[in-house]
């Protein structure tokens, strides 16, 4: 009788073994069944995901924008300040990169006006990009800027001229429409685009270099233009000198050579609408 009773309780251990085996057996194969399909799954809906953001470019960049704003707020969270996109945001350029003559007139510049290379380096560039798309010397762009601002392109004068190539932001607000509204004159390469197209319309109205210059500083039926038309054309002069590989002197500048001279309003023929204030930097309506 103890034997039977002794062997009884050993299959019974033994089948207890046996099942508790097979459960685990069972959960570890269903775990990692699940598991598989979980990340079969996963799979699938990145697949989903790239082929959405490759067919749809507008939820991809709202998704970039997503993330960037995540982890800049996470570093502002870190650090307590967020400057990710400085450089993005900085005009500058490395003037190495620029071609022998650009290089060239950028290092003038630099010397002779106090001013860093990088930021000018990149309005040179884009001087003789505008330059060669409008049929101006890049070295006449270059010049208006030295006299009317000294490369300063926070300048305002008192009548309301703004900005490298100080146009009048308030005449000329149609222009910076284009590139979102006023605050764009303190751009300094939308100052540089929108000041270029003043200057075609200026020489285009007045026949002449010389002559559109004078519209432009808003001495147009003025016998004197007190000089500016003499600055800018004697800088283009010594930039084209620079610009051919020709040693130029100079004398260093460290405040802005000419904000315009402001002139009395004197009526511009055929001009339409006609302004009735004080006139300077291309009282030229568009």
């Amino acid at each position: 009788m103890t034997v039977q009773l002794k062997s009884s309780l050993q299959q019974c251990l033994f089948n207890t073994r046996n099942s508790a085996q097979n459960v685990a057996r069972d959960i570890a194969e269903g775990f990692f069944n699940i598991s598989h399909n979980s990340f079969a799954m996963l799979g699938l809906v990145l697949v989903f995901v790239m082929i959405t953001l490759t067919a749809r470019p507008d939820l991809r960049e709202a998704g970039e924008s997503r993330l960037m704003a995540m982890l800049l707020a996470r570093q502002e969270a870190s650090m307590g300040f967020t400057e990710l996109g400085a450089v993005d945001r900085a005009t500058a350029a490395n003037p190495k990169d620029l071609p022998t003559k650009q290089a060239a007139v950028a290092y003038w510049l630099s010397k002779k006006y106090s001013v860093a290379p990088e930021p000018l380096s990149v309005l040179v560039a884009h001087a003789f990009e505008i330059g060669a798309k409008s049929k101006l010397d890049p070295t006449l762009i270059l010049a208006i800027m030295a006299i009317e601002s000294g490369f300063n392109p926070f300048a305002q004068s008192p009548v309301g001229a703004q900005g490298l190539m100080q146009v009048m932001t308030g005449i000329h607000h149609d222009k910076y429409a284009l590139f979102g509204g006023k605050f764009a004159a303190f751009d300094p390469v939308t100052n540089l685009r929108v000041g270029v197209k003043v200057l075609e319309e200026c020489i285009s109205r007045a026949g002449s270099v010389e002559g559109g210059l004078k519209f432009y500083v808003g001495a147009a039926n003025l016998e004197d233009d007190g000089g500016y038309v003499g600055k800018v054309m004697a800088e283009h002069s010594r930039l084209q000198a620079v610009a051919s590989g020709k040693r130029q002197p100079y004398e260093s500048q460290t405040a802005p050579v000419g904000i315009p001279v402001t002139f009395p309003l004197t009526p511009i023929p055929k001009a339409p609408r006609e302004a009735n204030g004080a006139q300077s930097v291309a009282l030229l309506h568009s």
